[in-house]
């Protein structure tokens, strides 16, 4: 067994540097990984890496790096066209691929990933899934698989606190463009609460949205409202925007068995002591409600035991490498789940579009389609200046 992963970075931007700092100077956290190779196609940046990465190898070809025999696993941190090629490249040339968020722009391209990922199954895929670290969605996780919570009825996630100025999106030619980034706060900011949706309440069967752009000069959604049905029935809303200030995040879910919520740091669950039909079913009581009885979690004293389970990025990274040499038996966030937390954002996307109820699986062909016409339309006359 390999007592170290190496480590290669394709993409030296904002996020690749911030992952060689914790490779570099929060190390000894995750024990076992090591950053051997980085890799960019803009010379300024290699340039950068070589100043800061002392040790580490520099490519401006990552295939190059892939054939290096320097790495055995890749963090891919590009812009989310390039997600799925670079991945499919890695597997092909032998290598384990930890890729950022979104999976992709649109669900065929992930869906020749996973496939490839298939052909490879001495490879591990993971997607870079930070906020499954969090334990208060993993105390939402498991209060909904211990069945304490009974059958859904409801999941409302409000995640307008993504506030992003004018000179955010001044600062990259390919913020705030569908040809840069294939979307807006659904693709770019929201990949981690589309995922822990569906992961603690299941990817839904229909979908309504309405999506817009709001009182910033980009090409791009960043106001959302989607409305969307599971297949027992339950409903579900998420409203997600870049421009409210002050913003919100909570998150609310109910079931036959009581509420859980989420804001501010701290998880409240509020259980029924007599799941709702069966209270409803056997009640005499005029205006009669079920007893409760609730109990609340903070996230904090897990994030204090930092070597044991650090929390968010530096958690998957750690998590990735010790499953990778066998330390555990729990993958966090394997990489094929990705494609159902796109498939909700394509969803929304495409009824935003349409001003049509969305059924899923939904129709591949036409939301790229639909993404062709916004990049068309883009390049003829395009908001962002």
């Amino acid at each position: 067994m390999a007592k170290i992963v190496r480590y290669g970075i394709v993409g030296f931007g904002k996020q690749g540097s911030f992952y060689s700092m914790i490779f570099q100077k929060l190390g000894f956290l995750i024990k076992g990984a090591k950053l051997t190779a980085v890799c960019d196609v803009n010379e300024s940046r290699r340039n950068r890496a070589k100043e800061k990465l002392k040790g580490v190898e520099i490519f401006s070809d990552y295939k190059e790096m892939f054939n290096s025999g320097l790495i055995d696993a890749v963090l891919i941190e590009t812009p989310h066209y390039e997600h799925s090629t670079i991945a499919i490249d890695a597997f092909k040339a032998g290598i384990n691929v930890l890729c950022d968020k979104p999976a992709g722009v649109y669900t065929s391209q992930v869906v020749k990933m996973n496939e490839e990922s298939d052909k490879h199954p001495d490879l591990l895929f993971g997607m870079m899934f930070n906020q499954r670290t969090n334990p208060l969605y993993i105390r939402a996780k498991e209060i909904i698989e211990s069945g304490k919570l009974g059958e859904l009825k409801r999941i409302v996630w409000i995640i307008t606190n993504w506030y992003r100025p004018k000179a955010y999106y001044d600062q990259g030619g390919w913020r705030g463009t569908w040809k840069g980034e294939g979307g807006g706060v659904l693709i770019n900011q929201c990949p981690h609460q589309l995922d822990l949706f569906t992961w603690l309440a299941g990817l839904p069967v229909e979908v309504e949205a309405i999506v817009s752009t709001k009182g910033r000069e980009i090409d791009v959604e960043n106001d959302v409202t989607a409305m969307c049905t599971f297949e027992n029935g339950a409903t579900g809303v998420f409203i997600t925007s870049t421009h409210d200030a002050p913003g919100t995040n909570r998150l609310e879910i109910t079931g036959d068995g009581g509420k859980i919520v989420i804001e501010g740091g701290k998880l409240v669950f509020t259980e029924n002591q007599i799941f709702e039909p069966e209270f409803n079913a056997t009640n005499k009581v005029f205006m009669g409600k079920p007893k409760t009885k609730v109990y609340k979690y903070r996230g904090i004293g897990h994030y204090l035991r930092m070597f044991k389970n650090p929390p968010q990025h530096i958690g998957i990274i750690k998590n990735y490498t010790d499953y990778l040499l066998g330390k555990t038996d729990k993958f966090i966030a394997p990489g094929k789940e990705g494609l159902i937390g796109l498939t909700f954002s394509n969803a929304i996307h495409l009824a935003g579009w349409t001003g049509k109820k969305v059924s899923i699986p939904l129709d591949e062909a036409l939301f790229e389609s639909e993404l062709k016409k916004k990049i068309k339309e883009e390049e003829e006359n395009p908001v962002k200046k």
